[in-house]
């Protein structure tokens, strides 16, 4: 069985913002706070191994109060013209094509999402946009959080095993500085404007010989997929809907849950593939945090070069949800990586789930 990821494509919003700048933005806004105890929270911009993230709204959007209908507005908006963006250069990615693959060759859309909403979903107003044919398949999934992009490529590799010769395009579109709410003081909420960008991106995965075998270079197939969700755990990750929009959860104890939930997970799915640790060339990991990204080398005992991308993705753009893990891929897509290797495809989200992907790189 396989799904080869043949491209990936970027969408980059505009606005490019600096975490100093953000760290001074939120020391405006969080004035409940006495002086001493804002400092001390605030070093968490510091500490987050961030440098600066994108933004489909500039500076000083954050510093007003907005209501749930203009940021889903701002939403729909923004989403149809990031996504296009990284649909267009998925489809005519020279770094990865040889020849460009027509928009009405696509006969499966994934759209993967869950910092706004939709009806109808996203993907029908990318097809108004562009090309697509009338009777091309469509998959909205919502609610999945930092997990989903990694939840998609595992749905898109079973829907190809029972729909051989299919191209199918995933996009994964977070646009989470929509969901800022200016009143939350909670501490949740301080620690999540220290870590969440925006970020969308593309990629197109077949079995179709006829696209993989015109790849640049070795290319990852994805091989084998394994989930996990943990019960009772929904008040790790997630949103809290209220009138004001989405309010995030986000505790504490997410690097605790990598030492626990992923470290099990990691370890049956090797046993159940029959691989072993140190045949693993890299981790494509969703980096959620500096502090989930240590916790993932310790757990393994791995060195950072192993997860390198990962490092550097949340150093450049933050945490952009789903859209991270494609990121990262595709940083480790544009080295040259040596055939017949493996690595595996990790991703974290609400639930509190896990999801894990083997690949050969082809």
């Amino acid at each position: 069985m396989s799904a080869y990821i043949c491209s990936v494509g970027l969408g980059i919003p505009n606005h490019s913002i600096k975490q100093s700048n953000v760290k001074n933005i939120v020391k405006e806004i969080f004035q409940s706070y006495s002086e001493r105890e804002l400092e001390r929270l605030l070093t968490v911009f510091d500490h987050a191994e961030i440098e600066e993230r994108q933004f489909v709204v500039n500076e000083d959007w954050f510093l007003k109060q907005h209501r749930f209908e203009e940021k889903n507005e701002e939403y729909v908006n923004s989403a149809q013209q990031y996504s296009l963006l990284a649909i267009d250069q998925c489809l005519n990615n020279s770094d990865f094509l040889k020849e460009r693959i027509p928009y009405e060759d696509i006969d499966l859309i994934v759209y993967v999402s869950s910092t706004g909403i939709s009806t109808p979903s996203m993907e029908v107003h990318l097809m108004n946009r562009r090309p697509f044919r009338e009777d091309v398949k469509r998959m909205p999934l919502w609610g999945l959080g930092c997990g989903g992009g990694a939840i998609g490529l595992s749905h898109i590799f079973h829907w190809l095993q029972a729909n051989p010769n299919s191209k199918v395009l995933l996009i994964c579109c977070e646009l989470c500085s929509l969901t800022f709410q200016k009143d939350d003081m909670r501490k949740s909420n301080l620690v999540g404007t220290a870590l969440f960008g925006d970020g969308v991106a593309a990629a197109l995965l077949t079995n179709d010989e006829s696209v993989y075998r015109q790849a640049m270079r070795p290319i990852p197939n994805i091989t084998e997929t394994s989930s996990k969700t943990k019960k009772n755990s929904e008040h790790i990750m997630g949103w809290n809907v209220t009138d004001n929009g989405f309010e995030v959860v986000f505790s504490k104890s997410i690097p605790a849950q990598v030492k626990t939930v992923w470290k099990d997970h990691i370890k049956s799915f090797l046993e159940n593939t029959n691989v072993a640790q140190e045949d693993i060339y890299s981790f494509i990991a969703h980096p959620g945090g500096k502090k989930v990204l240590e916790a993932m080398e310790e757990t393994l005992s791995i060195s950072r070069s192993k997860i390198y991308h990962s490092h550097e993705v949340l150093r450049r753009h933050g945490n952009m949800s789903s859209a991270t893990v494609l990121y990262v891929l595709n940083e480790w897509m544009k080295e040259t990586v040596p055939k017949q290797t493996k690595s595996i495809i990790s991703a974290l989200g609400p639930g509190f789930s896990s999801e894990l992907l083997m690949i050969d790189w082809e």
